[in-house]
């Protein structure tokens, strides 16, 4: 059992991760990583399913309530698992109460209230639909065009995060009016429903805060050095560059390879498998990197490859 005020770390048992949080299952999902792992420790199930295990810590740890600020992100991967929480939401959750709540509240047109609660969370789900439509297609596209080094100076995080407030109030709401409003006996069906909702705010909620406190400060973060670089290459003459670039210096071959691998959105595992290296030692590589770079994303790291010419933007895989 992990104590209460010790965080979870890479060498914890996935399964006693679940022991202590069952609603981190919905967290595992969403990084697409694969059940059955038995025995195996977070970071041997997130490189063996090739996630972030930084990134996976910093989410179940801030679901949980634990410090997540030791834990450095991988936009990337944060942004896959929002999207797919998306889905989850819109394909799953949401469509599965609402069967449920048809079936508990004898749902018909000549039952008033009970058609306009339904109608209440109809546009309930619109609402969080066109919300979460706008995060995938302008924020995450944002992103991904920061991710590769284009600045867009018309529009930042910031602006996304001053209207970004969770989206739980009305089902709460909801579910109020149910329990406190709504008089009907034989009410397994409506209990069980009522349970869904309460489970979907938690999680809502946990998804705001996700996004609210690791996606935008890290938003903030690449923003923040793009422009940064592009004023220091602005006010430098072309000329007076050096032809050997010091901070490449500090670099041996195979560490340069590894952040090429890096900015192309390869994990662990598949760095290894492309180098012929074991996962272990890429993982020595890459704190090595850090430390003499200074850089610990993996976000920094594509900006710094492609500034220093390590690789091509069109070779960047933003989907990873």
């Amino acid at each position: 059992m992990i104590n209460q005020e010790c965080i979870y770390r890479p060498a914890n048992n996935m399964r006693e991760l679940i022991r202590d949080n069952n609603m981190l299952l919905m967290a595992i999902s969403r990084f697409n990583i694969a059940f059955g792992f038995g025995d195996s420790t977070i970071r041997e199930v997130c490189e063996e399913n090739g996630v972030d295990v930084d990134t996976f810590l910093a989410v179940c740890n801030l679901i949980s309530g634990r410090d997540y600020s030791s834990f450095t992100i991988s936009l990337p991967s944060l942004m896959g698992y929002l999207e797919r929480a998306h889905s989850s939401f819109l394909d799953v959750t949401l469509p599965k109460i609402r069967h449920h709540l048809i079936e508990a509240i004898n749902y018909s047109d000549t039952n008033d209230a009970a058609f306009l609660l339904m109608k209440f969370f109809d546009d309930y789900v619109i609402e969080v639909k066109r919300h979460m439509e706008h995060e995938n297609n302008d924020i995450f596209g944002y992103v991904k065009r920061l991710l590769s080094g284009e600045v867009d100076e018309n529009f930042d995080i910031s602006r996304f995060s001053i209207n970004h407030g969770h989206m739980a109030s009305k089902l709460k709401e909801l579910k109020d009016i149910f329990i406190y409003h709504y008089n009907q006996k034989d009410n397994d069906r409506l209990s069980s429903t009522l349970l869904d909702i309460i489970i979907c705010e938690r999680d809502i909620m946990s998804h705001f805060d996700i996004e609210n406190l690791l996606f935008v400060p890290e938003v903030e973060k690449l923003e923040r050095s793009l422009r940064s670089m592009l004023e220091v290459s602005e006010s430098t003459p072309e000329e007076t560059l050096p032809e050997e670039e010091p901070q490449l210096n500090v670099l041996g071959e195979r560490e340069k390879d590894i952040i090429k691998c890096v900015a192309q959105g390869m994990a662990n595992k598949e760095i290894a498998d492309a180098l012929c290296l074991s996962v272990h030692t890429v993982a020595t590589h890459r704190r090595n990197i850090s430390a003499k770079l200074g850089i610990h994303s993996t976000a920094g790291l594509t900006i710094f490859a492609i500034l220093h010419h390590l690789v091509d933007i069109k070779d960047i895989n933003l989907k990873q």
